[in-house]
């Protein structure tokens, strides 16, 4: 599947592959932005699978209702319910206590809408949970995926923040108008 999957995204969609995420290292979250489109997640499973590594995703609940619901959850995907008041970062920090291994793979973005800033319970869960964050850029102008070093977060949520945006500043979304390059500003 490996092989195939890089033949899809490299040989027939034209896209680049740069760095590898850290074998070493069994859990931790990667953010990726940006989000402006729905062909993100074709780009992302295509990409998952040609890197070989197996992260889990949660997406609205509609999206995994029938009759394609089914696979959504067969590609990693866990259906949550936004409009519950439920304690989501956490039910997911519990989640990388309770297990050895553990990748978790969302958008910090949350919509494929502009927003002015990101959402933040990612940067909580790797607090709470204790693990680093690798940052990867889906980039439509050069047609890349690249995957940044681990990040430890500091607990400053502004530098942290300060730092994904120097990742992200020079990033072409698909829809360039729908992503807020100065989304660490609201912090």
């Amino acid at each position: 599947m490996k092989k195939i999957s890089k033949f899809i995204l490299c040989d027939l969609f034209g896209w680049k592959i740069h760095d590898q995420f850290p074998p070493e290292i069994k859990k931790y979250i990667i953010i990726v932005a940006p989000h402006t489109s729905w062909v993100d997640f074709p780009i992302g499973i295509l990409a998952k699978t040609s890197y070989g590594i197996n992260p889990k995703y949660i997406g609205k609940h509609s999206l995994f209702k029938p009759p394609h619901g089914f696979l959504f959850r067969a590609l990693g995907g866990t259906p949550v319910d936004r409009s519950k008041s439920a304690n989501m970062v956490d039910a997911i920090i519990d989640i990388f206590n309770s297990r050895e291994d553990f990748i978790l793979a969302l958008s910090p973005e949350g919509t494929r809408k502009k927003l002015d800033k990101w959402k933040t319970g990612f940067y909580y869960v790797a607090k709470g949970a204790n693990v680093p964050i690798v940052m990867v850029a889906f980039d439509f102008g050069s047609k890349s995926i690249t995957v940044a070093e681990p990040y430890n977060i500091t607990g400053d949520i502004k530098v942290d923040f300060k730092h994904f945006h120097n990742f992200y500043k020079d990033i072409q979304a698909k829809y360039p108008e729908k992503f807020e390059e100065d989304f660490y500003k609201n912090v």
